[in-house]
């Protein structure tokens, strides 16, 4: 019997050991989260300094600072559509301290664009919220014969592959914006790619290409000084900036909606209550009125989400590209 109860004794041992030690990693991370944040921040932006997603980083960065008591760093990874940035985002421990800043571009097109990705948009990453949309502007030289969305489409489709547009650049939202509007309109263009929106809007101005797809900063002065004809802007809402321009959805493309967005994405596995906290520092953050005029006048929209709402509107927008590249036929090395 005295045998038996040591046997017992000897057999429960490794496993009230393994049962301290799971016990002790749980209120150990517990108290973790609890401290959340204990050190400085580091946050990977996907694209160069100087750039409106930079820009508006840097406006939050102050406000975070403050409220969460711990520095933000901000760490520029520019390069291949920003891939390179939030690959560095999926490697990362998923503890909170290092976050990512990515476009439509890395979270949702990319998969379709490119062969190979450096990492899973929807298994690497846990959303955190939406920063920022950018609207974009059909702007064409005045000199053009149609001045309407409407003229613009019977024009292309009298002159089937005649008419160019110009973009910011293959791969880019306003690449995939006029690969839309082709498609939607049923009609044949020239695409041109430029490096980047300001390029192809002053050729646009000069005369030496007749159509483009821009952001509103590179064409919003020039449209108003009547030196550039706007058609129609890509978002789902008119802009008060272009009041009197309507979407390219009212001015006959029912339906049509091409928004550019960037936001916070997180490694996959990162504890909800760190999430919830990021969460809702961001979204207080973006609500502030002074960084939503500052925001606005950099030609973006505040757009602070759930991070359910920002992960189902990833997976919306990755079928919805994932379409339109196909049938493009559009392809990034």
């Amino acid at each position: 019997m005295q045998q038996n109860r040591r046997n017992r004794r000897h057999t429960m041992r490794p496993i009230l050991r393994a049962f301290a030690a799971l016990l002790t990693a749980a209120v150990t991370a517990a108290s973790a989260q609890t401290d959340f944040p204990n050190k400085p921040l580091r946050m990977v932006v996907t694209f160069p300094p100087g750039g409106s997603a930079d820009a508006v980083v840097r406006m939050l960065v102050p406000r975070l600072n403050e409220k969460l008591g711990q520095q933000v760093v901000v760490d520029n990874r520019p390069g291949a559509g920003g891939n390179i940035g939030l690959a560095i985002v999926a490697k990362a421990p998923p503890d909170g301290y290092t976050l990512g800043v990515g476009a439509a571009g890395a979270l949702s097109a990319n998969s379709s664009l490119y062969a190979q990705m450096p990492f899973d948009p929807v298994k690497d990453f846990k959303p955190v919220s939406m920063l920022a949309a950018i609207p974009f502007v059909l702007i064409g030289h005045p000199t053009l014969a149609a001045k309407t969305q409407r003229e613009l489409v019977a024009l292309a489709k009298a002159q089937p592959g005649k008419l160019s547009i110009a973009h910011g650049g293959n791969g880019t939202a306003m690449h995939l914006s006029a690969a839309l509007f082709a498609q939607m309109a049923d009609v044949k263009l020239v695409e041109v790619p430029y490096k980047g929106s300001g390029p192809a809007a002053l050729d646009v101005l000069a005369g030496n290409v007749p159509l483009a797809v821009v952001d509103l900063p590179s064409a919003l002065q020039h449209i108003k000084a009547g030196k550039l004809l706007a058609f129609a802007v890509t978002s789902p809402q008119r802009l008060p900036q272009l009041p009197d321009v309507p979407t390219a959805s009212e001015a006959g493309l029912s339906g049509y909606d091409s928004t550019g967005w960037f936001g916070v994405v997180a490694p996959a596995g990162t504890p909800p209550a760190i999430i919830a906290r990021l969460n809702a520092e961001i979204t207080a953050a973006l609500n502030d009125e002074q960084i939503k005029t500052s925001m606005r006048n950099l030609g973006v929209e505040p757009a602070p989400s759930r991070p359910e709402a920002f992960e189902a509107y990833i997976a919306a927008e990755t079928q919805k590209w994932s379409r339109v590249i196909r049938q493009a036929n559009i392809k990034l090395e």
